[in-house]
């Protein structure tokens, strides 16, 4: 057990809390394919070894389920507080959500999903306390609860020296999350709290052939560098459509179709259009970009025409009007909706007329995760 009431006590009396800032992402075109099923589904072994001259373009990776992240600053903090001996304890005022629980007592139950991560660390007399970064936009589609999760993950491994790599932290994150019932995840979100940037993640539920890994492994690639992120943030925009749902019943009708030929198909041709919106942003084109957002938001309303609500076609066709394109963000239950387009201008008037019905969720684009200051031992 890992007793850190004492440490904690004298950090939090200097008024040095040890926190971590978490953030979460946009996803667009490869969104789902992290999920585990649609990994091990998808997946099949490339060619090997994997070609050094192709990384640049990775056309090696075109028929493997990936996914882009690209980091914004909305996510949460999370604060290490010193709590009782032999405690540990969970508090979100976002959520409403309070736990606590003996050390070592901690059941596989839903609601204490962030105390067993504490717990499966053996870290007593902790309280990690959760906020928003923005508020009234949780459970947007924005991946919240996962970044959260991870966020715990993250702070929890630092306070008990550090013993999981980065790939390992999101396996925890992912699996706790899925399996413990809180929402159908994958590996993304999660990947981007690690990892942050925009940035290219191919997929390899087994860990990479004749190497180290297994679930929560992937390849990555950066695909701008910052000083580029001004030229893709002036293309994009967020609005929340007012209206939220479970995602969870989206999320099932598409792994459901994974298992008839057509929505094989579907999915197939999903592995294809994410693959060339990787290329879009890498080669700052906005137009196949775009392309790549409309394909792939075609493909998952064949797959459940519930991806769509009204609220969100009624976005799309007012993207319509100015060359822009939308696509639901998540499973598309949260109700935060991506735009694209490849001219600000024309954005810009886009965003005068739907900004007087639907919320803006203003951002700035993040090269890291997250970011932990005030460690214990660390300056």
């Amino acid at each position: 057990m890992i007793d850190l009431y004492s440490t904690l006590s004298a950090l939090e009396k200097d008024g040095r809390i040890p926190t971590i800032r978490a953030y979460n992402r946009i996803d667009g075109p490869g969104s789902s394919l992290d999920l585990r099923e649609f990994q091990e589904a998808l997946w099949r072994l490339p060619d090997m070894p994997i070609p050094d001259d192709e990384e640049e373009f990775a056309y090696w990776s075109r028929d493997l389920p990936r996914t882009v992240g690209i980091t914004i600053d909305v996510g949460c903090r999370v604060e290490a507080r010193p709590f009782a001996r032999g405690q540990i304890g969970i508090v979100s005022d976002d959520y409403g959500y309070h736990e606590e629980a003996a050390v070592g007592n901690v059941p596989f139950r839903k609601e204490q999903w962030l105390l067993k991560v504490l717990d499966l660390f053996k870290l007593s007399g902790v309280q990690m306390i959760l906020h928003n970064l923005v508020p009234g936009i949780k459970s947007s589609g924005l991946g919240g609860s996962a970044t959260a999760t991870t966020a715990v993950c993250l702070l929890a491994n630092e306070l008990a020296g550090a013993p999981f790599s980065g790939e390992q932290i999101v396996a925890i994150a992912s699996l706790i999350e899925q399996d413990m019932g809180i929402s159908i995840t994958g590996t993304q979100e999660q990947s981007n709290v690690v990892y942050g940037g925009v940035t290219d993640y191919v997929w390899f539920p087994w860990g990479i052939p004749n190497a180290e890994g297994a679930y929560g492994t992937s390849l990555r690639r950066t695909l701008l560098q910052e000083n580029h992120y001004p030229e893709l943030a002036a293309r994009m925009h967020i609005y929340h459509s007012g209206r939220e749902r479970a995602s969870t019943d989206v999320n099932t009708i598409w792994r459901e179709r994974l298992s008839d030929n057509e929505g094989f198909s579907l999915h197939l041709k999903q592995v294809a259009t994410a693959y060339e919106f990787r290329e879009g942003l890498r080669l700052r084109d906005w137009p196949r970009t775009c392309r790549a957002v409309k394909e792939y938001r075609s493909v998952r309303v064949k797959l459940c025409p519930d991806y769509m609500t009204s609220e969100c076609w009624d976005i799309q066709g007012q993207c319509e009007n100015y060359g822009a394109e939308s696509f639901p963000l998540g499973a598309g239950g949260g109700g935060a909706v991506l735009i694209v387009s490849p001219s600000p201008e024309r954005l810009s008037e886009l965003g005068q007329v739907l900004s007087t019905v639907y919320r803006r969720i203003n951002f700035k684009l993040r090269p890291h995760g997250h970011e932990i200051t005030n460690l214990p031992g660390r300056v």
